[in-house]
């Protein structure tokens, strides 16, 4: 195959910029549903990430003459709030020695620390060449605005071998998964637990009817019944619970989702007497479940067990898909069946002091990472292989 002809780097400050026929020319079935042009154009035009909210978009494409060939979401960060990973040591670090940190560049996909290509390559491109271009070209624009540095959040595995080539410095971290080994139903599933572990969740499990409670995954058509403003109740319910909770999304963001996006959502209701008491807003892509919002105006035993695990577990089961990420954070859910996988995150501070020091910590966090998987493990109550 001959060597790609070099490619010329744009910087959009909205996905509008791009037309959605070619953002979405880029994916195939590995890509997440959120790097899709719906997803990250409802985000900016529900004024969900926009500059008043600390997010300055400046989208990164490669283009062979009007052919995009390659592009990431980036955005210039007043701040590090909605990144999921946490830097915040980092940046009091070098405000003690007088360097500035932000703003930064950051390649992401707000508010979602959910793994995936960070950048989409067209059909039929040499990926890892592209990448690397890519990447070139956003640290010499980087360099040109006197940004501190590029963070590549949540990037796939399969990326880091050019991040790395491209000196970043690679960040671990662990989230609790739910992987589909071939269950057909959710007794396969409890099967894998000890007894008494098994008799806990079914406890659990059965709590909804015993409350006089019926839960329903709402897809498609069905979710007409819902409106947003239903769905912005329910999430802010939960970030309004918390001291440092904050509604990064508006209301319209999800009114964009249902008319736009509704293909990829779906709503877990739990009902009691008639009346909609609880909710998770998740997405769902090719073989996979993403848990995202939820929230609820009446409390229940086990009901966020419920909403948020168990039913959605079932559901991907009957669905056949191969993974359901509920997101961030909980080690509540080790015991439940969700298992510890690392999540990765590459940084290049452009200071050569500052960038020396992050790579020291990274690596010392690196190994307590390692460290305590097998501890993670070990807590998840599965019974051990042929017992």
């Amino acid at each position: 195959m001959s060597r790609p002809t070099p490619s010329t780097l744009r910087v959009h400050r909205a996905l509008t910029e791009v037309a959605q026929q070619d953002w979405d020319a880029l994916l195939d079935d590995a890509a997440v549903p959120f790097m899709e042009w719906a997803f990250l154009a409802a985000l900016e035009e529900s004024g969900s990430v926009v500059p008043e909210r600390g997010w300055h978009p400046r989208h990164l494409t490669l283009w062979q003459g009007s052919r995009l060939v390659a592009a990431a979401p980036a955005y210039l960060r007043d701040d590090s709030e909605g990144e999921f990973v946490f830097d915040g040591t980092w940046a009091d670090a070098a405000g003690r020695v007088g360097l500035r940190y932000y703003p930064k560049l950051v390649l992401t996909v707000p508010f979602t620390p959910v793994t995936g290509r960070r950048i989409l390559v067209a059909p039929g491109e040499d990926r890892a060449l592209r990448e690397a271009e890519l990447y070139a070209g956003a640290l010499a624009y980087s360099r040109s605005e006197g940004i501190s540095g590029i963070h590549v959040l949540f990037p796939s595995q399969e990326e880091l071998g050019v991040l790395e080539d491209s000196s970043f410095a690679v960040r671990l971290g662990v989230q609790y998964q739910w992987h589909n080994p071939g269950y057909h139903t959710l007794e396969d599933f409890l099967g894998r637990f000890h007894a008494k572990r098994r008799h806990q969740l079914r406890r659990e499990l059965r709590a909804p009817a015993e409350q006089g409670i019926t839960l329903r995954t709402l897809r498609g058509e069905e979710l007409s019944e819902l409106g947003s403003e239903e769905i912005f109740r329910f999430y802010h319910s939960t970030v309004d619970k918390y001291p440092w909770g904050r509604r990064l999304l508006t209301p319209e963001f999800f009114a964009r989702l249902l008319a736009t996006f509704r293909h990829r959502c779906e709503f877990v209701e739990a009902r009691r007497e008639g009346q909609r008491i609880a909710g998770a807003f998740n997405l769902v892509g090719p073989g996979a479940l993403y848990g995202r919002y939820w929230g609820c105006i009446e409390e229940h035993p086990f009901l966020h067990f419920n909403v948020c695990l168990y039913h959605p577990i079932q559901e991907a089961i009957a669905q056949g898909l191969r993974r359901f990420e509920p997101g961030a954070g909980g080690e509540h859910k080790l015991t439940r069946g969700f298992e510890p996988h690392l999540t990765y995150s590459a940084h290049l501070l452009l200071h050569p002091r500052l960038d020396r020091a992050v790579r020291a910590f990274l690596s010392q966090e690196q190994a307590a990472v390692r460290t305590g998987l097998s501890r993670w493990h070990a807590a998840t109550g599965f019974k051990k292989e042929g017992v």
